[in-house]
């Protein structure tokens, strides 16, 4: 096999650009994305992981882009979201924080069950469930390679543990990208839903009919800009504090507490700083930085690397992707009231049970464009997703394992 072809950063990013703005081409024209909430980045991504994989396959030559890139953009979206979020919100969110995470909690279980299910199923090493439940899906693409080296361990040097994993959490990117958009129209179809309060400004992007908004310039964009900068720097600092004495959290968590604490702050103090404040400009950074983040995540995956787990992945991701979508409709929707928030973040479950943080936050981004803020959604889940879902996780492949 060639050496693959290497995207240098300043490409990749113009590259995430492009596919950005076809997959909002892509969404305008095709009505059935559109209709299902389907994020543009997603629909630009996919279309851009299928072109490669079919350059893969004609010219035997894979096509690899820098990312390094996009763990800024992600810094800049979780602050943010921090700097939206306000403390009576999260004082609201008390309750509704604590029956997520006790959902969450009963979700990791059934979904290692499943994985458990599927390793002996197909006769695979024990010690492989966890590859095909939390470890690479809630967990993600990092946790699997914090992971492979201990479960090559306990099997004894077994080979396919890392491109088992890493498979599984590539289709569940996807799956998690594709669901919550439907999940949400079904849901406020169903119970014909509004927004509680649909004078709020959006915590991320805008309402399309508001895209061309007169109060989103040049200065208010280099001031929130240059507040974000800000909160991030304060953010990293707390970071390094944090990881200097073992605490192991991802950056873009003090990052996000940070603009918590600023953007509640600040406006006290400072009134006329109106940067860190729900404002339209605000929304539509944290919506760029989100969608060029995502962007880049689906452009460079490598769907080639499915070939040959084909069975294995088609039955337990249809059983996982199939329980993700049961209890979002049937038991977080009505847990957590039955409400247009209740379907937000049903919508963004998916994210966070196949996929990741961000990709969660894409789907409840492009349900709320489309239907009307919810800004305390936006503020429950990360908190959930950042805080405690590691934790959980951590906890249940360690229980699993030895099973």
């Amino acid at each position: 096999m060639s050496e693959p072809i290497l995207i240098n950063g300043f490409v990749s990013v113009t590259v995430a650009f492009l596919v950005y703005i076809l997959g909002a081409q892509l969404t305008r024209r095709v009505a059935l994305l559109r209709d299902f909430n389907i994020p543009e980045p997603v629909s630009g991504g996919l279309l851009v992981a299928l072109a490669t994989m079919a350059a893969y396959i004609i010219f035997g030559r894979a096509i690899e882009f820098d990312l390094a890139a996009r763990d800024y953009f992600l810094l800049v979206f979780f602050t943010g979201i921090g700097l939206n979020a306000r403390i009576s919100d999260l004082v609201r969110g008390g309750l509704p924080l604590a029956i997520l995470l006790a959902l969450t909690i009963v979700y990791v279980v059934l979904q290692n069950l499943i994985g458990v299910a599927g390793a002996r199923a197909f006769g695979l090493p024990p010690e492989f469930s966890v590859l095909l439940s939390s470890a690479a899906l809630i967990g993600g693409h990092g946790t699997v390679i914090a992971w492979t080296p201990k479960i090559q361990e306990m099997t004894g040097g077994a080979a396919g543990v890392s491109e088992l994993g890493v498979a599984v959490a590539t289709i569940g990117l996807v799956c998690a990208a594709l669901i919550g958009g439907p999940i949400a129209k079904y849901l406020i179809n169903r119970w014909r839903l509004e927004p509680e309060r649909p004078d709020e400004e959006h915590t991320v992007g805008v309402a399309f009919e508001d895209e061309a908004t007169e109060t989103i310039n040049h200065l208010s964009f280099m001031r929130v800009m240059l507040w974000v900068h800000i909160t991030i720097a304060i953010g990293y600092t707390f970071w390094e504090v944090l990881d200097h004495y073992g605490v192991g959290l991802p950056p873009f968590v003090p990052c996000l507490l940070a603009g918590i604490v600023l953007g509640n702050v600040l406006p006290v103090i400072f009134p006329r700083i109106v940067e860190v404040r729900r404002t339209p400009t605000l929304a539509m950074v944290s919506d760029f930085s989100l969608g060029t983040f995502l962007a880049m995540s689906l452009m460079s995956l490598q769907l080639w690397t499915l070939a040959g787990m084909g069975l294995v992945l088609a039955v337990v991701m249809t059983a996982q992707t199939l329980l993700s979508i049961f209890f979002a409709i049937y038991v977080l929707f009505p847990a957590m009231g039955r409400g247009y928030r209740a379907a937000v973040l049903a919508s963004g479950f998916g994210g966070v049970t196949l996929g990741a943080t961000p990709t969660a936050i894409a789907n409840m981004t492009a349900v709320t464009k489309r239907y009307g803020p919810s800004p305390m959604a936006f503020v429950i889940l990360p908190l959930v997703s950042a805080f405690f879902v590691d934790i959980v996780n951590s906890f249940a492949i360690q229980f699993f394992l030895p099973l």
